[in-house]
C-alpha cells in the first residue's frame, strides 16, 4: 500500500496590476505564469481602472484585479514567486510608485499575521487601496481580516472612498489558457 502526505493548500489574496504597455494582457500574463507555478486561482474579480497612487513622474492609469488562489507554497517562497514572475514579464527594479508592466502583491496568506523583514502579511498598505478593498469585497462582502476589521468598515475610510476607481467591460480567465504566454511591452 503507498501513502502519501496530504498537505491542505492555502489560501491566498493577490492584488495584480498594470499601467504598462498592453495592460489587460499583462495580467493575463500573470494570471498564467501563476497557474504554471502551482498558485490555482479559485476566484477573480472583475477588472478595475484607476489612478495612481503616490508621486510619480508618470500618471499612466493602472489595471487591477483581485484573485483568491490556493498554493502549497509557504508565504516566503510564494513572494519569491510572484517577483520572479513580475521580472519575466519585463519589471525592472525601479523607484517607489514608478509605471511597470506588472505588478503582484501577496495581500493575504490564510489568516497569517507575519512581520518579518522583506514579508509583512497582511500587505501593509491594503487597508488603504481601494484597488485592494474594492475586488475583496466584490468577492466576499462580509470578509474579516484576521484583526477582525471587516472589509465593509475599511472601505467606509474617507481616504479610501476619494481614490480614483472603476469598473470596466474587461475579463480575465483563471484557466491555463488565457493568453499566449507573453507579456507585453507595448502601450494600449
Amino acid at each position: 500500500m503507498e501513502w502519501s502526505i496530504i498537505q491542505e493548500m492555502a489560501l491566498v489574496y493577490l492584488s495584480l496590476g498594470s499601467n504598462l504597455g498592453i495592460r489587460l494582457a499583462n495580467l493575463q500574463y500573470g494570471i498564467d505564469q501563476l497557474i504554471a507555478r502551482g498558485v490555482m486561482p479559485e476566484k477573480i474579480s472583475s477588472v478595475y481602472e484607476t489612478a495612481p497612487i503616490g508621486e510619480t513622474s508618470e500618471p499612466l492609469p493602472y489595471l487591477n484585479v483581485g484573485l483568491w488562489a490556493r498554493t502549497d507554497l509557504q508565504p516566503r517562497a510564494l513572494l519569491g514567486t510572484l517577483k520572479h514572475i513580475e521580472r519575466d514579464a519585463g519589471r525592472a527594479p525601479s523607484e517607489r510608485w514608478s509605471p511597470r508592466t506588472l505588478d503582484i502583491d501577496l495581500v493575504l496568506y490564510d489568516s497569517l499575521v507575519v512581520d518579518m523583514p522583506g514579508l509583512t502579511i497582511p500587505h501593509p498598505r491594503m487597508r488603504e487601496r481601494a484597488f485592494v478593498l474594492i475586488p475583496l469585497m466584490e468577492m466576499d462582502p462580509t470578509f474579516v481580516l484576521p484583526d477582525g476589521s471587516s472589509v465593509f468598515r475599511l472601505m467606509q475610510q474617507s481616504e479610501v472612498k476619494a481614490q480614483e476607481i472603476v469598473k470596466t467591460d474587461a475579463s480575465l480567465s483563471i484557466s491555463s489558457s488565457g493568453c499566449d504566454g507573453q507579456p507585453s511591452g507595448r502601450t494600449d
